[in-house]
């Protein structure tokens, strides 16, 4: 098959080839410009004849002036392109470059906070498209609790302002980097000798979350100066970002069925035989109302230095500084039915409901319970990075180069985790969740207690990106009007630990303390008040208690370090040839790309039977290698039918890697539920032959009408499946009584053994994704106004039949806009169809988040060329993120909710 692919791919080549040629050898013989001769590598960027190189050059107002030069960008392009350029990132209602991103054809965004964090391009998952800011890589550590580092970029990371200009990918060149399935995503900062000497650009503004009630400042600036002679210049852009974030929601950390109940209790056996229950009926563990309350702040800095001293000489040396604050505090209340063999005894009636679930039930006696998480988690990611670009134009030639590093770490991401238990007799349904049999007692704090009554944990992250890159041009003329050749070495460092120190003070909730109820899910009508309106400990108690607790720091828990530590290193080492040509209305290039690559993953493997202990025995902490190489022929091809119309043609071979955490020996377990996740060190890239064929017809000044179909074919696919797994729990050695209560349950055995659901990744054969995208823009004369219209239609399926992670098959983005005069306002609705995304839970099913819609708008109002006040409204619908099982819509697994946003900003220009 991977032969098949490589012959219709070198056959594609061949035959775009040939047409270009002969096309050209017909047509008039007069010698043509070589395109694109003045660089293999415009400063700042990855590629060596960008489509992009002038649009610093120009300062851009407005809206219909920044869709214009997006546009051009898109029309000038050897390859398969959208741009979005500074003014057109800035004038979208958005908090990071993501949420600006969605007007692109093809590009759909994932919004489990309310705000977009991941891009997903052409139908392919987000940690399958590369992300680079002027062309180097940016490491990222993690910021939440308990999850696990993801190749694709977290555009939260990053401030608008920031941002010139940015280019999609979607097909492939033999200069890019690899690493990319489904696009790649190149940004690009703002150049000194681009800009005004002396001007400054900022901004002042305030960021409101209706369900919070309540906002928070933020504000930038930009200066850049440069001498007379425009040869050296500099730049520093700063940010202080605050917003608030609050989710709200219902979450079901998995199903089981009735008979595993049956077996336990008397009453719900006797159901069963008498017909009132079907013993494959689904049940679900527990209902639980979710709240997450974030203030998040960010403080970034970038530089830029550029010197120039000569037409032929450039050089530009750039500095990234970002601290982002992600403190939370979570609360979590459920009734876990399913907790032990006590918990599933107590159950003494179920009710069932359609579609093959049980919707309600009762439990009773000393084992019935409500559990009471509250997770106070401390974080704080800090990145920097320095990165040098030097470029030399010589008669006919060009020599560049690019160096850096960049560095991002977590190293304290605390958890401290206050987990009391309620035991009383309860009833419950999935509408309502629980509702208690004595309220008044609920209310009660002494009620709340429990001989463990928590821990602390503390997860270190740490990447490292090294990088080099060498490129050089030389200009041909003719058709063949340019050869670029070069090299390029990205080195990954990743290392990853937990270390969960117990030792909290027992006592209840009367002693730890509490600052009233809660007042949450008021969106989720009929949920009972005792679920809703339950008790609340507070931050400050929390900090209090544990803190004043003698925790024994001489002395994690093993088993959380040993599962949880682990570290990898990626070298990649490339070398590219790539051939431009153009004329009589054709363009294109052809190219080679040779990588190889060399990965290290290690991490700590126990014999199957032994318990955990430190130190960790000689011989425990192993270290798996591997080495892959790969040649990726490419081609782009596009004519000019007319004087408005393009058409294009792209093939190429590309490859991908999967997250981090997936290609080493690790295993996150959740104890109280008995699911986890881990890796798989052995692990091959994913390898895909991609085609695109795209007509674009520009029938008026800022207007294009266009259409692109798309084709992948995934080999080596990797899907994450969970399997039964036996291993040790740690809840033996940190609660005794409590693990006394689930011997005999989810496969526990005295010696401290339990069958866990681990899902963990594994090559699964094949997959393919195929689709279309249609694009509509259009500004309507002088009137103002204007409209940006996007489809997609992406279908793509594993050789098993499983549907593809993160690919909606359907998603739309309107976006009518007004210019004119100092009045400026947009609007942008944005759905996507459902689609196929992990479980928000360590271990649990993949789920289906359901259909999403969001609406937002923005108005501005320029009261002269240098003062500007704008206000944006985001998610006015209010929507909820839905997440339910794959097959079944009414097997709930979490439903969320944001709340409406609103920013308004005084901005400056001088």
């Amino acid at each position: 098959m991977i032969q098949y692919q490589r012959t219709l791919l070198s056959a594609s080549i061949l035959a775009a080839f040939a047409l270009a040629t002969a096309a050209h050898a017909g047509a008039a013989t007069e010698p043509a410009t070589p395109e694109g001769a003045d660089a293999a590598q415009d400063a700042g960027t990855a590629d060596g004849k960008t489509s992009g190189q002038e649009m610093d050059t120009i300062v851009v107002h407005g809206i219909r002036e920044s869709l214009k030069r997006s546009l051009e960008t898109k029309r000038d392009a050897d390859a398969i392109v959208d741009a979005i350029t500074a003014e057109d990132i800035g004038k979208f209602p958005n908090t990071n470059v993501a949420e600006a991103m969605v007007t692109v054809p093809g590009v759909t965004i994932d919004r489990r906070f309310g705000q977009g964090e991941r891009v997903s391009i052409d139908g392919t998952d987000p940690s399958l498209n590369l992300s680079f800011i002027d062309g180097h890589p940016v490491a990222q550590a993690i910021w939440l609790y308990g999850e696990q580092p993801n190749r694709g970029f977290d555009y939260t990371l990053l401030a608008p302002e920031i941002l010139g200009r940015l280019e999609i990918y979607k097909s492939p060149e033999a200069h890019l980097p690899e690493g990319s399935l489904g696009g790649t995503v190149m940004m690009h900062t703002r150049q000194p000798l681009d800009l005004d000497a002396n001007s400054i650009s900022g901004s002042i503004g305030y960021n409101y979350n209706d369900q919070a009630d309540g906002g928070r400042p933020t504000g930038s600036i930009l200066y850049n100066w440069k001498n007379q002679e425009g040869t050296f210049g500099f730049n520093v852009a700063a940010q202080r970002y605050e917003e608030k974030v609050d989710r709200q929601g219902v979450e079901i950390f998995n199903y089981h069925k009735v008979a595993e109940y049956a077996e336990h209790s008397a009453a719900v056996a006797t159901q069963v035989a008498n017909g009132e229950l079907d013993p494959n009926a689904l049940v679900p563990d527990e209902i639980n109302a979710a709240y997450f309350q974030q203030t998040r702040k960010r403080d970034s800095a970038v530089v830029n230095l550029q010197f120039k001293p000569s037409e032929e000489f450039d050089a530009t040396l750039s500095g990234m500084w970002i601290r982002e604050n992600f403190d939370s505090y979570n609360q979590s209340v459920y009734n876990f039915i399913h907790w032990n063999a006590g918990t599933m005894a107590a159950v003494d009636h179920l009710t069932q409901g359609d579609n093959g679930l049980v919707v309600g039930g009762h439990s009773s006696g000393p084992n019935a319970g409500i559990i009471y998480d509250n997770q106070l988690r401390q974080s704080e990611v800090t990145t920097k990075g320095a990165d040098l670009r030097l470029n030399y134009h010589g008669s006919g030639w060009g020599l560049s180069g690019q160096a850096g590093v960049s560095k991002s770490e977590n190293p304290k991401i605390g958890q401290y985790l206050l987990e009391p238990v309620y035991y009383g007799d309860f009833s419950w349904t999935l509408r309502d969740g629980y509702t208690l049999d004595d309220p008044q007692s609920g209310r009660d704090p002494s009620r709340w207690g429990g001989g463990w009554l928590g821990n602390n944990g503390i997860f270190s992250a740490h990447a490292k990106e090294t990088y080099g890159q060498l490129d050089f041009s030389k200009d041909l003329g003719g058709f063949f009007n340019q050869l670029l050749v070069g090299v390029r070495y990205n080195k990954h460092d990743e290392d990853y630990a937990l270390n969960v120190y117990g030792g909290v003070n027992p006592g209840t909730l009367a002693d730890v303390g509490t600052i009233g109820f809660t007042d949450i899910l008021g969106e989720f009508g009929g949920f009972s008040r005792d679920h809703a309106r339950h008790i609340q400990v507070g931050r400050g108690n929390i900090l209090r208690w544990i803190r004043n607790s003698p925790l024994d720091r001489a002395h994690p828990d093993p088993g959380s370090f040993l599962n949880n530590t682990w570290a990898l290193t990626q070298k990649n080492s490339a070398a590219y040839a790539q051939l431009n040509f153009g004329g009589d209305g054709w363009r294109g290039n052809i190219g080679l790309r040779y990588v190889h690559t060399k990965t290290d993953g290690s991490g700590f493997n126990l014999p199957g039977s032994i318990a955990p202990t430190l130190p960790a025995q000689p011989g425990w902490w192993q270290t798996k290698s591997s080495t892959h190489n790969n040649v990726l022929p490419s081609f782009n091809l596009a004519y000019d039918l007319a004087s408005d119309v393009v058409l294009r043609l792209a093939g190429a071979e590309v490859i991908a890697w999967a997250p981090y955490n997936q290609m080493v020996n690790n295993t996150f377990l959740n104890d109280t539920v008995l699911t986890g996740t881990g890796g798989n060190a052995g692990l091959k890239p994913y390898k895909s032959t991609n085609f695109n064929l795209s007509a674009e017809w520009y029938f008026a000044e800022q207007s294009v009408l266009a259409a692109s179909v798309f084709f992948k074919h995934v080999l080596n696919f990797i899907d994450t499946t969970p399997a039964t797994e036996r291993h040790y729990n740690s809840i033996r050695d940190t609660d005794p009584t409590q693990w006394a209560s689930m011997i005999g349950s989810g496969g526990c055995t005295a010696d401290g053994f339990c069958d866990y659901q681990v899902s963990r990744p594994h090559n699964a054969g094949s997959a393919k994704i195929k689709g279309v995208t249609l694009t509509y823009q259009q500004a309507f004369g002088e009137t103002g106004f204007g409209a940006i219209v996007n489809y997609t239609y992406a279908d793509g399926e594993t050789s098993q039949g499983n549907p593809m992670p993160y690919q909606s098959k359907n998603s739309l983005s309107v976006g009518p806009y007004y210019e004119k005069g100092p009045f400026s306002a947009r609007l942008n609705y944005n759905w996507r169809s459902h689609y196929l995304a992990g479980g928000y839970v360590a271990g649990a099913p993949p789920a289906v988040v359901g259909d999403y819609a969001d609406l937002s708008a923005s108005l501005g109002w320029r009261f002269t060329p240098n003062l500007m006040v704008t206000f944006d409204a985001m998610n006015l619908l209010n929507e909820k993120y839905h997440q339910y099982a794959v097959g079944n819509k009414d097997q709930l697994f979490a439903k969320y909710t944001t709340g409406q946003r609103y920013m308004t900003n005084l901005r400056l220009n001088f």
